[in-house]
């Protein structure tokens, strides 16, 4: 990668970046004043060379203030700089959802978790370019971001700021993100490197990783390989966990051995806030910066090179991959003008972060066709505290984000919906802040003005004083400022607003009213004060009780003012003898469409207990579901959740943690405004049972050790390899149309054992979309690899009936396994084109040599043009041509259970020669052939002997067989079983 002469042009010309850089007349010639005075100020000189002359002037102590935490800087980490030298200050600032650790006027991302999902690396790097622009802005040159460890079980309390189960998708995405960030002028730090997939016991001898080196190599490293060799990162950040014995930050083999050795890293390598655990093993053994202050690398540090236990070398090769980095990313030459105090966020970062949260959502389940939501739907019930202000839109710890502003998915939802539908908001559950559901537009009536809610009048003041700058009519008391300005002409901090209008109660009795605010509110009804929470303070709530009459219509008033930083308000209320959770039974009975929000949070420094929703979130859900056929469930979490009622809904939709713009991105996606093409990143199980990590040895550990024993078979190819039926699987996701795969080919390894694999994807539906094609490798079971292995993807949009070719190379790496080195699988490997790890739609073969590179034979699917179908059974309309219509959501079914001697016969056409015929049922678990004969036939009338006999173990059947020439194909059933026999996608290769 190009240095600083290529992420010169963003500067100038980005739509992302907060500023740009100027270069005078002036300027150069101090810039050549000070490369006389200072060689290593000469830009023509390689980074490797101006570190050397630098570090050559250098005095000892000058070198060991690079090597840790100096003076408070206003940044989460920070480095003193050297105006002797002219070494400008290194500011830290996390992380992977944006410019946070407290940060206002930033951009809050949607979740990496939902980047994931996207399966989009140019999406990723915009992602990257946002989170890189607004730190720059905020003069930040080290951004601790991404996170790009494995989640191996679904209880990891950091997995929504982690990109997924499968190293490769990780490293692909983490790449591209980091990419993004150094273009915007900070290094990224990628993290936590490595064996970091837990939050219980971090950071103590009792989470100490055992886990083999195959596993390491080829499941916990790839990532950080990709982020070395694709992003050329410039900072790694070594993590908590202690991993085979010695903690990460001073294990020699891993930091010295793998990262700076075997991938070549020439960065350098900070600690995980408070991870540096000693000052000679950690110096020794590759740990260049501790953070966040000087406990091993201050006086311990000098000490120890003054007595000879950590040599001037170690020490200059610590000084010199800082410096190395800062010269090659242009921190010299460039310096940092941004400000803590900097306002970043623009209306480009935030479309950014809608488009992930649009793309990253997951369409789970669409019965029936229940989205998009219909023109016939008159009136929608939002449900669910996840809905509202409590919207769940990002995950704790370190990755947390103030946002700008937060747009509620009851507010999208609304605003999308238009006058023509009635649309009502009831939370159901308990908020867990306390506060109350919101009061509903209906009851309100403004004091001055049409419509229903209360009459706003706006002061640029923070106690209602002076002139009323802006006024309006809103139609309820439930938002989320985020710091923003209300109206036009309205401040964005230190304004106020008196709302004023008349409630009309539903019925007679005590009603508790609640308001939540950041900053101060107060509630007058009938002129008492009712809820004093006026006050500086963050989010807080205050209730009030009241006792109102039906068909009285009541006074009332609420003020609120911001006084600084966040700003949000929202008045609520508790109707006598109606619970949250009837209210929202009964607003959903009476709706056409329910849509139930409902969250599972998650955070840093804490696992979760299991993976189950909330026991008042699943009553909800089914009690919603049973008053309302059309009911469909959006889900907010960080992984795989548990869905006991999912038979019970017609649509499911994973949202993840969406950042923002929540409402806005749901509201487009329920009415179909954009199409759904998000992919699990993550396996669904269908109970915490049935995850690797499902002992206790695993998961959290015992006995001061946490075992790894699942070894590589982590996330689906732990659920391929015991043959478990998953909830959802790895890489599964609907879309509002559907794609069929064809003409597949898979080359010979060429000299570098790279596999060209091609293959058509074609929009088959009416709507435009999105879809991700997935190629697996399958290695020889020789090797004792996983069934499948990620191993490339691509995303392609297409409009209806359009077919796009898709051209992936596959590296040599693609068919090798760790055995004391990359070691080819040789033999035959099976590659798998699918729209999921469980639902693939093509397969070919390609024979991997011994010497790696070598060897040929490859299987070619045929075009199924004019084929045509019979079967000595058919149920119903499942009738044989659905399994060539290149459509795996149709199929062809016996109607009756297996049984010896049913068959099926395919007619090509015209004679071909053929070695290999697949029957895919596309993911049911018991409708395969339980047993098969294969025979073929030039004329339909006289068959071969059996040309290929077995019993079939899995959805996906495939039979290899000498190659030979025939028109007939035809498979008898030789096994038996309660379950139909049924055939999705039938397909012969050459």
């Amino acid at each position: 990668m190009r240095r600083w002469k290529r992420i010169a042009l963003p500067f100038a010309v980005a739509l992302l970046l907060v500023g740009g850089v100027t270069a005078s007349t002036a300027s150069v010639a101090s810039t050549r004043a000070d490369a006389a005075a200072r060689p290593w100020a000469n830009a023509a000189l390689t980074p490797e060379q101006r570190a050397d002359q630098l570090l050559a002037q250098m005095t000892s102590a000058e070198k060991l203030t690079m090597l840790h935490g100096g003076a408070s800087c206003g940044y989460v980490g920070c480095v003193d700089g050297n105006t002797r030298l002219g070494i400008p200050p290194l500011h830290l600032q996390d992380g992977p959802v944006g410019a946070g650790d407290g940060f206002s006027n930033v951009t809050q991302m949607a979740a990496p978790v939902a980047g994931a999902a996207t399966w989009d690396t140019a999406l990723m790097q915009s992602y990257g370019q946002v989170l890189g622009s607004e730190q720059w802005g905020k003069g930040t040159n080290v951004v601790l971001a991404p996170t790009i460890n494995i989640v191996r079980d679904p209880r990891w309390g950091r997995a929504f700021e982690s990109l997924g189960e499968d190293p490769y998708l990780a490293g692909q995405l983490g790449a591209a993100d980091i990419q993004g960030i150094q273009s915007q002028g900070p290094m990224a730090q990628v993290k936590h490197y490595v064996v970091y997939n837990q939050e219980t016991n971090r950071n103590n001898t009792t989470d100490n990783a055992i886990v083999s080196d195959r596993a390491e190599r080829e499941i916990y490293t790839p990532a950080f390989e990709a982020a070395v060799k694709q992003g050329q990162v410039a900072s790694v950040m070594c993590s908590y966990s202690a991993i085979n014995g010695p903690f990460a930050c001073e294990n020699g083999p891993l930091q010295n051995g793998l990262l700076k050795g075997d991938l070549g890293f020439s960065g350098f390598i900070t600690s995980d806030w408070g991870a540096t655990h000693s000052t000679v093993a950690s110096a020794n053994n590759g740990l260049d910066m501790e953070m966040p202050g000087s406990t091993y690398y201050g006086t311990a540090l000098t000490n120890a090179v003054n007595s000879g236990q950590v040599s001037q070398a170690t020490i200059d090769d610590h000084v010199r991959r800082i410096l190395v980095s800062m010269f090659r990313q242009g921190l010299f030459d460039h310096p940092n003008t941004g400000n803590v105090n900097a306002v970043v966020t623009t209306t480009a970062h935030a479309a950014v972060s809608q488009q992930v949260a649009e793309e990253g959502s997951v369409l789970l389940k669409n019965t029936n066709a229940v989205l998009p939501v219909a023109s016939t739907v008159h009136s929608l019930a939002v449900i669910g505290d996840d809905a509202g202000t409590d919207a769940m839109t990002q995950g704790g710890g370190s990755a947390g984000v103030n946002p700008a502003h937060l747009i509620t998915p009851y507010q999208g939802i609304k605003s999308r919906a238009g006058t023509g539908t009635t649309v009502t908001f009831s939370p159901g559950v308990a908020s867990s802040s306390g506060a109350l559901p919101p009061v509903g537009s209906q009851y309100l009536t403004p004091s001055s003005g049409t419509g229903t809610g209360l009459f706003g009048q706006y002061h640029n003041s923070t106690d209602l004083s002076g002139a009323v700058v802006a006024s309006r009519v809103d139609s309820s008391i439930d938002s989320v400022y985020g710091g923003a300005s209300p109206a036009s002409g309205v401040n964005a901090t230190n304004w106020s607003v008196k709302w004023t209008g008349t409630l009309a109660p539903p019925t007679t009795g005590s009603y508790t009213f609640s308001l939540n605010s950041d900053d101060g509110s107060r509630l007058y009804v009938n002129g008492q004060q009712i809820v004093n929470n006026w006050g500086d303070h963050g989010p807080a709530v205050k209730t009030g009780t009241v006792t109102l009459t039906a068909g009285q219509p009541a006074n009332i008033e609420v003020d609120y003012y911001q006084g600084g930083g966040g700003s949000s308000v929202s008045l609520g209320w508790q109707v006598p003898g109606q619970s949250a959770h009837d209210q929202a039974v009964a607003a959903a009975r009476s709706s056409d469409l329910a849509v139930v929000f409902v969250s599972n949070f998650e955070s840093e420094g804490s696992d979760l207990g299991n993976i189950d929703l909330s026991a008042a979130q699943n009553t909800l859900v089914s009690d919603v579901a049973a008053a309302n056929p059309n009911t469909v469930v959006v889900v907010n979490s960080g992984s795989a959740v548990t869905m006991p009622w999912a038979g019970s809904v017609r649509g499911i939709i994973e949202n993840w943690y969406p950042g923002q713009e929540d409402g806005a991105a749901i509201a487009r996606l329920l009415y179909g405004d954009t199409n759904f093409s998000g992919k699990l990143p993550v396996t669904f199980p269908q109970s915490l049972n049935d995850v690797p990590a499902h002992t206790t040895a695993q998961w959290p550990g015992q006995n001061n050790t946490v075992q790894y024993s699942e070894g590589v078979n982590v996330g689906y190819r732990w659920y391929d390899s015991q043959n478990k039926t998953p909830l959802f699987p790895f890489g599964f996701g609907l879309s509002y149309t559907t794609f069929a795969y064809s003409g597949l080919t898979v080359s010979q390894p060429d000299a570098s054992g790279n596999v060209a694999v091609g293959f058509d994807v074609q929009n088959t539906g009416t709507r435009a979309g999105a879809e991700v094609p997935q190629i697996y490798v399958g290695q020889p079971a020789t090797t004792g690899e996983p069934p499948k292995n990620l191993r490339g993807f691509q995303r392609v949009s297409l409009n209806p009936g359009q077919t796009q070719h898709v051209s992936v190379t596959l590296n040599a790496r693609s068919f090798q396994y760790w055995n004391n080195g990359w070691t080819n699988a040789t033999g035959t490997n099976t590659v798998y084109v699918g729209s999921s790890s469980r639902d693939i739609r093509l397969t070919g073969t390609t024979t991997i040599g011994s010497g790696g590179g070598g060897g040929g034979g490859t299987h070619t699917v045929l075009s199924r043009t004019g084929w045509t179908a019979t079967a000595s059974a058919t149920g119903g309309g499942d009738v044989p041509a659905r399994m060539l219509d290149g459509d795996a959501t149709t199929r062809w079914s016996s109607g009756t259970p297996m049984v010896n001697g049913q068959t099926i016969t395919v007619d090509m056409g015209a004679a071909h020669s053929i070695g290999q015929i697949t029957m895919d049922s596309a993911g049911s678990t018991g409708d395969y052939a339980h047993g098969y004969s294969v025979a073929l036939s030039s004329d339909g009338v006289t068959w071969s002997a059996p040309v290929a006999t077995g019993t079939g173990t899995a959805p996906l059947v495939t039979v290899p067989f000498t190659a030979q020439s025939a028109r007939y194909i035809r498979v008898t059933q030789t096994g038996s079983s309660t379950s139909w026999w049924s055939i999705a996608e039938f397909n012969a290769y050459t």
